[in-house]
């Protein structure tokens, strides 16, 4: 019987041995090519596994009577947002120290201790988390009066996409704007699996944000989204461009997606590109592609666009 580092193989010969080596073969190649060929003294990177479970701990902490365990009850409420706040900030500080350390590697700063520095991370974000909640629940508020199929906030919170996709954001963010910026895309891309909704955790969005629907949203990392705004599904909030250094790398971090005011209105399957602002209280149409700024309380449809092709760039 087939044997691989003394464990049965069932009596199936997978040629395992090859295809080990094989592999091993091209790790080390991919290693090598980028600079990576060394020797790794246990986990290196953040594990998603880990993130996925704090991230439950955390909604649950956040929304313990909804997103909590379907035992408890309002009188053991605390102990157990203790309780779960404990594990997870935790695991957090683990997972925090380990992107620091990773990130110093790439630089060439090695044999620097920081745990300090993951911890003070760490405590910053749980001290955040008060307002943070306050700030979901206008999100949660802005989806129930938003939509009048909506007949709970209770329901709201537990079954609509764009809030899940919310407490991530939200989350994210605070990492994103901490340092933490794998972490932060960690959380981010966990609610795009689930939802659809792809929202970058550098996309600093305001109070009251609603998202009906949902399914192929998507909102890039340089946008600024003020309150109270709507949007609708397989809207775009995108670059229009990728300008380029001299070596032909793509520019990083510079400002690229749109700046959208309060109180707009965004509907279904409509793109925006670039650095251009949608005035406050503007209502963009379905299917509108947009590459030039509108002014305050515009009403942007496809006929209009075709009837104003000379409304001013930005």
């Amino acid at each position: 019987m087939s044997e691989l580092n003394g464990q049965s193989t069932g009596g199936n010969d997978w040629q395992l041995g090859r295809i080990v080596g094989e592999l091993h073969e091209a790790r080390s190649q991919w290693r090598e090519t980028h600079g990576r060929f060394r020797e790794f003294s246990g986990r290196e990177l953040p594990s998603r596994s880990v993130m996925a479970s704090v991230i439950e701990s955390l909604s649950g902490a956040l929304f313990p009577l909804r997103l909590g365990p379907d035992q408890l009850r309002q009188e053991s409420e605390d102990f157990y947002v203790g309780f779960e706040l404990e594990r997870a900030l935790n695991a957090l500080m683990i997972q925090a120290k380990l992107e620091l350390d990773y990130f110093a590697k790439q630089r060439g700063e090695n044999g620097v201790n920081r745990a300090d520095e993951a911890r003070r991370l760490v405590q910053a974000f749980a001290l955040a988390l008060p307002d943070l909640r306050r700030l979901l629940d206008t999100d949660v508020i802005a989806a129930y009066q938003g939509d009048p199929a909506a007949r709970s906030v209770d329901e709201v919170l537990l079954c609509y996409p764009g809030i899940h996709a919310m407490i991530h954001h939200r989350i994210a963010h605070h990492f994103y704007r901490s340092g933490l910026p794998l972490l932060a895309r960690m959380v981010s891309e966990r609610a795009h699996s689930a939802t659809g909704i792809d929202i970058h955790p550098g996309a600093q969005i305001g109070e009251g944000f609603f998202i009906d629907h949902g399914t192929g949203v998507v909102i890039g990392e340089t946008c600024i989204i003020g309150d109270r705004v709507r949007i609708y599904q397989a809207v775009t909030l995108g670059a229009k461009r990728f300008p380029a250094d001299a070596e032909g790398n793509l520019k990083k971090g510079h400002p690229r997606h749109p700046i959208v005011e309060d109180d707009v209105v965004i509907y279904a399957g409509a793109t925006i590109l670039g650095r251009i602002t949608i005035g406050q209280g503007s209502t963009i149409g379905g299917n509108v592609w947009l590459t030039h700024g509108v002014p305050a309380n515009s009403n942007v449809s496809q006929a209009s666009l075709q009837g104003c092709a000379g409304l001013a760039q930005e």
